[in-house]
C-alpha cells in the first residue's frame, strides 16, 4: 500500500508507535465485545431470563450493528475527520457500556449491544485509517498493520477468557464495565499521540443508502431467528421478502450514485469476490463454533466459568501463535495453497469436533478447537490480503472496508442463523421430554434452551432429572449438527475456490509482512 500523500516517507518516531499500540487495544476491546458473551450467556439467563429469541439478539445484535455502520461510519470519519469521528465513538461505546452493565431487562440489554455495535463501528475503520496516516515509510506501516490486526484476532479469542475470569469473581456487567478505562484512556489520549486527517473531496453521505443496508439485512434476520424460536410459519417469509426487496433497491442505488457506499464494481473481480466469501464464512463458523464451545464447557460438562475459561487457553494459544506466524505459512506456501490447505484443516477440525460433542469428550473438543485455530487464522488473514491485491491501488481502501464489513457480518451471521440451527434441533429432541412432574413455566424453560433446563435443576434440585440429561443431549446433538454442516460448507468451499483461482489467479498477492 503506497503512501497517502505525496511528501516524503518520514520515519515514525516513539509518539508513533506508542499511538499505535493505543489504536491497537482499542481495536481489541471493539473486537473482544463480539465474543466477550459467551461465558456469561447462563448468568444473563438466570438474571434477566431472556427468551429464546432475547438471547441470540443479545448476542448478535452487536455484529450485526457493527456489520451495517463499518463503511457508513468510514465515509463519515472522512468527512468530519478520522481522530474526531474515533473520539467520539469512543465516549458513544463508553456509555453504552455502562448502560448494558445495568440493564434490568433483557429489551434494554439487546438495545445497549445495539448502541455498542454502531459505537463500535467506528473504530475499526478509523484507527486502521489513522495508523496508514501516521506509518508513511512502507516497512514501517506494515509492522503497525500487523500490531493491529493481531490485536484485532486476539480480541475476539481473548473475550471468553477476559468474560469467564471477571465472572468468577463479578456479576456479568464486569463484562461491559472493563470497557470504561480503555476507553476513557482513548479520549485522553488521542489529541497528544493522534494526527488529525479528513478527506476534503470524499463524496457525500448517502443517508438513504446507509438505511436501505440496514433495512435489508434485519429483517432476513428478525425472520430467521423466529422461525428457529417458533418452527415455521408462512408468514415468516414475509421479513425475509422485505429484505430482498430493499436490497434490490439498495444495489440499484449503488449503481446510479456517484459516490456509492459500497463500490459494486470490486464483485466483477473473480478473485476478490472469492476471497470475500472464503473469509465471510470462515469467521461465520468459528463464532458459531465458539459460541456452542463455550456453552457446551459449563452447562453440559458441568465446569464454572473460570475452568471453562482455563480450558480454552490451549485452542487461545494456537490462534495466537498462528496470528503472529501465518505470514511465514503464506511466504513458504504461497497465497492460494495457504487459503485452501487452511480450509480444509479446517474442515476436519470442525469434524472431529462434531464426533467429541456428540460424545460429550472434553479432550477431543480441545483437539478439534486447536485444528480449527491452526487452519482458520492463516485463511482468514491471506484472504484479507488477497481482498486488497486483487484490486486496482486506487480501490485498495474500499476493498479493505467491504473485507472489514463481510468479516463483521460472517461472525454476526455465524451466531444467528447458524445457532438458531441448534436451537431448532434441541427444541426437536426436547418435544420428546418428559416433564409431566413439572410446572409449566419450568417445563417451558426446560424445553426452549438448555441454559433453561440446567437452571430449572438447579432451582428444584433435580440435577438428576432425565429430562435434563436428554436436554445436554440434543444441546450436543444441535452441537454437532452445526459442525457437520460447517464441515460440508468448508469442503464444498474450498473446491469452489480452488476452481476460481486456478482460472482466475489473484493479480496481485498479498505482501507478507502486511500480516506479521
Amino acid at each position: 500500500m503506497q503512501p497517502i500523500t505525496d511528501t516524503a516517507p518520514i520515519p515514525a518516531g516513539r509518539k508513533e508507535w506508542i499511538g499505535a499500540i493505543v489504536l491497537s487495544v482499542a481495536c481489541l476491546i471493539y473486537s473482544m465485545d463480539l465474543s466477550v458473551l459467551f461465558l456469561a450467556i447462563p448468568a444473563i439467563t438466570r438474571d434477566l431470563h431472556p427468551s429464546a429469541s432475547e438471547l441470540l439478539w443479545i448476542n448478535d445484535i452487536y455484529g450485526f450493528m457493527v456489520a451495517g455502520f463499518l463503511i457508513t461510519m468510514g465515509t463519515l470519519g472522512d468527512r468530519i475527520g478520522r481522530r474526531k469521528i474515533l473520539m467520539i465513538g469512543a465516549g458513544a461505546f463508553g456509555l453504552a457500556s455502562l448502560m448494558a452493565a445495568f440493564s434490568p431487562t433483557p429489551s434494554m440489554l439487546i438495545v445497549a449491544r445495539a448502541l455498542l455495535g454502531i459505537a463500535g463501528a467506528t473504530i475499526a475503520p478509523s484507527t486502521l485509517s489513522l495508523i496508514v496516516n501516521m506509518f508513511s515509510v512502507e516497512a514501517e506501516r506494515n509492522r503497525a498493520i500487523g500490531i493491529w490486526g493481531t490485536a484485532f484476532a486476539l480480541g475476539g479469542l481473548i473475550g471468553p477468557l477476559i468474560g469467564g475470569m471477571l465472572l468468577q469473581f463479578f456479576d456479568w456487567g464486569s463484562v461491559f464495565l472493563i470497557n470504561l478505562p480503555v476507553m476513557a484512556a482513548l479520549i485522553v489520549s488521542a489529541p497528544f499521540l493522534l494526527p488529525e486527517f479528513r478527506n476534503e473531496q470524499s463524496g457525500r453521505l448517502d443517508l438513504l443508502s446507509v438505511g436501505l443496508s440496514l433495512a435489508t439485512v434485519l429483517p432476513v434476520i428478525y425472520s430467521l431467528k423466529h422461525m428457529a424460536v417458533d418452527g415455521f410459519r408462512i408468514h415468516h417469509l414475509v421479513p425475509i421478502a422485505i429484505g430482498l426487496f430493499l436490497g434490490t433497491l439498495f444495489l440499484r442505488r449503488q449503481l446510479r450514485l456517484a459516490d456509492p457506499l459500497i463500490d459494486l464494481k470490486l464483485f466483477k473481480v473473480p478473485a476478490f469476490t472469492a476471497s470475500l466469501m472464503v473469509n465471510l464464512f470462515g469467521v461465520c463458523f468459528v463464532f458459531a463454533v465458539f459460541l456452542y464451545q463455550n456453552q457446551f464447557l459449563q452447562l453440559v460438562l458441568g465446569q464454572s466459568p473460570l475452568e471453562a475459561a482455563l480450558w480454552s487457553i490451549l485452542p487461545s494459544t494456537a490462534f495466537t501463535v498462528m496470528s503472529l506466524q501465518a505470514w511465514r505459512v503464506t511466504q513458504r506456501l504461497g497465497a492460494v495453497p495457504t487459503v485452501l490447505s487452511g480450509l480444509l484443516i479446517n474442515a476436519v477440525g470442525v469434524a472431529v469436533m462434531a464426533v467429541a460433542v456428540y460424545h460429550e469428550n472434553l479432550y477431543g473438543l480441545l483437539f478439534a478447537s486447536t485444528l480449527i485455530g491452526i487452519g482458520f487464522v492463516p485463511v482468514v488473514l491471506t484472504t484479507t490480503g488477497l481482498v486488497v491485491g486483487s484490486v486496482a491501488p486506487a480501490k485498495a481502501g474500499a476493498a479493505s472496508a467491504i473485507s472489514e464489513t463481510a468479516a463483521e457480518f460472517g461472525g454476526a451471521l455465524g451466531v444467528a442463523v447458524l445457532g438458531s440451527l441448534g436451537s431448532l434441533v434441541y427444541r426437536l429432541q426436547m418435544q420428546g421430554a418428559d416433564t409431566s412432574d413439572l410446572t409449566p413455566q419450568h417445563a417451558n424453560a426446560v424445553r426452549e434452551t438448555l441454559a433453561g433446563a440446567v437452571e430449572s435443576a438447579a432451582t428444584l434440585n433435580a440435577m438428576d432429572a432425565a429430562w435434563l440429561a436428554l436436554a445436554r443431549f440434543s444441546f450436543s446433538l444441535g452441537f454437532a449438527v452445526i459442525c457437520a454442516v460447517a464441515a460440508i460448507t468448508l469442503l464444498a468451499l474450498a473446491a469452489l475456490a480452488s476452481r476460481v483461482y486456478a482460472t482466475s489467479p489473484p493479480a496481485v498477492l498479498p505482501d507478507p509482512a502486511h500480516h506479521s
